[in-house]
């Protein structure tokens, strides 16, 4: 059994599980009346949307980590084929359990925003804290993983030693994905797309560079978004909420440091930092100007949606986009690579 079939079966495991439990759980979820509440400060339309169930990235969830125990399991049972073993068996589990740890904040957001139907679920505060203390536990398991001297890669110079700075770095990238895959989810489809093209730039990386072990988390996530898709393309008859976007933005975030090139998110994830980096312009520029906008509304899937853009025509370019980030990416990772 090679990595790439067992890749196949982590994709398809996934795929499968996802698209089945929206049989079950969209109805649940409508019969608990756990529904999107729509602020008026969107788009007026978007009040069509009103009442959608939303937590559904509990779907995904639930069929990637079954995918990912499936594909390990079934190499395990193959004598180990893949040899993933030490330091990137830490950075595996890890990687999933701050996943799953964000994915319980998220459930924690959404739940109070249920309960309270408005879109306020914890404060930025409350949200802050437990992210940062979850992105320092994941950054602990590393630094032990990796014999207490953390390091990068990058292109054309290799493996580069961090010191302080892999502490500094990792809060930044980590609590700067996370949020930042969270931005993404603001129309049918969006986010589960790209995390689709995202996935793709690291099954390819984890093909190239034989790490099929990544390459299992990679395919699981694949199969996971696109199941959910079944159910979230336009009109989407479930949202994932918070519960799936901080989930998926952990799972992105964990292959990025699987590879030991967190940076590489900046071309795979090119679409999460669009996303994020035009929010922040827009909250910085509407103080600065008092009152003054760069885009129609920010984040910048909305612009172009309040532009006459449809939902499909956004999700269609923005897959484009980011898949050409990561055709870009997988360039440099791998002409940059060292022998």
């Amino acid at each position: 059994m090679n990595g790439i079939v067992l890749m196949l079966i982590a994709a398809v495991v996934a795929f499968v599980g996802t698209a089945a439990l929206g049989k079950v759980m969209i109805p649940w979820l409508h019969k608990l009346k756990f529904g999107q509440t729509i602020l008026d400060i969107g788009p007026s339309w978007h009040k069509n949307k009103q009442g959608t169930p939303t937590m559904g990235g509990v779907m995904f969830i639930i069929s990637i980590c079954v995918a990912c125990a499936v594909g390990l399991i079934a190499n395990a049972a193959a004598g180990n084929f893949l040899e993933i073993t030490g330091e990137t068996q830490t950075k595996l589990w890890a990687g999933l359990i701050m996943a799953l740890l964000f994915g319980l904040i998220g459930f924690a957001d959404d739940y109070i925003k249920v309960v309270k139907k408005r879109n306020l679920g914890l404060t930025i505060i409350q949200k802050t804290v437990v992210q940062i203390v979850v992105c320092a536990g994941y950054l602990v398991s590393l630094y032990l993983s990796m014999g207490k001297d953390p390091y990068m890669f990058i292109p054309f110079f290799g493996n580069v030693r961090l010191g302080v700075f892999f502490w500094i770095l990792g809060i930044c990238v980590l609590y700067g994905a996370i949020n930042a895959v969270n931005f993404t989810d603001g129309i049918d489809g969006l986010c589960s797309s790209v995390t689709v093209t995202c996935a793709v730039g690291f099954i390819v990386v984890a093909v190239l560079n034989k790490v099929f072990g990544m390459g299992i988390l990679a395919a699981a996530l694949l199969g996971g978004c696109a199941g959910f898709l079944v159910w979230n393309r336009h009109p989407a008859k479930v949202f994932m909420g918070d519960t799936g976007s901080m989930f998926l933005g952990g799972m992105v975030v964990a292959l990025a440091y699987a590879i030991d090139c967190p940076w590489i998110l900046l071309f795979l994830g090119f679409i999460y930092v669009v996303e994020a980096v035009s929010d922040v312009i827009q909250i910085g520029y509407f103080k600065i100007t008092h009152g003054k906008r760069i885009f129609r509304m920010a984040p910048i899937h909305h612009h172009f949606e309040m532009g006459g853009w449809s939902e499909n025509k956004i999700v269609t370019v923005f897959s484009i986009v980011n898949l050409i980030g990561c055709a870009v990416g997988v360039a440099l990772l791998y002409f940059g690579k060292i022998v």
